[in-house]
C-alpha cells in the first residue's frame, strides 16, 4: 500500500477510536510496525498525531499537547514562547533576530537558562539582563527607532563570523508558494546572514502571517527545520505547509 493511504488509514482510524497502535495498524494494512513507526513519527512532525508508546493518539485527545496546557494565555505570542522553551537546551549558541514574539520568548525562559545568544534585536537586551547564566553578543549596526534591530552591512558582516546550534527567526510572512518573506529588505538581509550560521532554523508564527507574503525573499521552507506557532497542530490553516520536512509545533 502506497505511503499516502496509509497516512488516510491512520488518520480516519483515529478519528474513529483517538488512538492507534503500532501492532494494529499493522496488521491492518499488512505491512510491517517499522513501516508503521516511520508513518507515525512523520505524520507527528507535521502536527496530525501525537506519538505515545506502543503508537499514537489524536492531537485532541492528548493532555500532553501545549494547546491544553495553556489556555490561560492571552496572547499568541506567549502560546509561541512557551512553545520554544523545550527547544533550548542548556549550552546552545543561539541567533534570536527581530520581533515581539522574540521578545515573549525571552520572558518565558527558566532563570537558570544557560545559553550565548547572538542578536540584534536592541528591544530583547534588557529582558536578558536578569539571566546571570546567558551570554549576549550584539551585533552592530545601523539602528533602527521603528523595528527596535540593528541592521545593515555591518550587521550581516558580524553575524557572519557566528555558527550557531539553532536560529530563532521572527517572521513577517511564511506561504508555501514563496517561504519566508520580509516587509523590510534590510531585515530580509540580516535574517539571511544569521541563516547561513545556523545549524537549526525555527521560525516563529502567528497564524496571521501563514499563508501571507511580503515583498522580500528570505528563504525557501526547505531550509528551515521548524515552525512553531500559536495553533494546534492539526489546524488546517497549516495543511499548505505539511509534508515538507518541516517539523510543526
Amino acid at each position: 500500500m502506497i505511503r499516502e493511504k496509509r497516512f488516510k488509514h491512520i488518520i480516519s482510524s483515529l478519528k474513529d477510536t483517538g488512538t492507534v497502535t503500532y501492532s494494529g495498524m499493522s496488521a491492518d494494512l499488512e505491512v510491517s510496525e517499522d513501516t508503521i513507526r516511520r508513518d507515525i513519527d512523520y505524520l507527528h512532525e507535521n502536527g496530525l498525531l501525537s506519538k505515545v508508546r506502543g503508537g499514537a493518539i489524536s492531537r485532541d485527545k492528548t493532555p500532553l499537547t501545549f494547546q491544553d496546557r495553556a489556555d490561560f494565555q492571552s496572547t499568541e505570542k506567549e502560546v509561541i514562547a512557551m512553545k520554544v522553551q523545550h527547544l533550548l537546551k542548556t549550552g546552545m549558541s543561539v541567533f534570536m533576530d527581530g520581533g515581539t514574539t522574540i521578545c515573549a520568548v525571552a520572558e518565558y525562559l527558566p532563570i537558570d537558562a544557560s545559553l550565548r545568544i547572538i542578536t540584534n534585536n536592541m528591544a530583547l537586551v534588557p529582558l536578558l539582563a536578569r539571566f546571570r547564566n546567558i551570554e549576549v553578543i550584539v551585533l552592530g549596526g545601523k539602528y533602527d527607532r521603528i523595528t527596535q534591530t540593528n541592521t545593515g552591512a555591518a550587521t550581516c558582516e558580524e553575524a557572519a563570523a557566528f555558527v550557531v546550534d539553532l536560529y530563532l527567526m521572527g517572521t513577517c510572512a511564511i506561504s508555501k508558494e514563496f517561504g519566508i518573506t520580509s516587509a523590510i529588505r534590510e531585515d530580509g538581509a540580516v535574517k539571511k546572514a544569521m541563516l547561513k550560521g545556523a545549524k537549526k532554523v525555527a521560525v516563529l508564527s502567528d497564524s496571521k502571517k501563514i499563508g501571507t507574503n511580503e515583498p522580500f525573499i528570505v528563504c525557501g521552507l526547505p531550509e528551515i527545520k521548524v515552525l512553531v506557532t500559536e495553533l494546534p497542530g492539526d489546524d488546517p490553516k497549516l495543511d499548505d505547509l505539511r509534508f515538507n520536512n518541516l517539523k510543526i509545533i
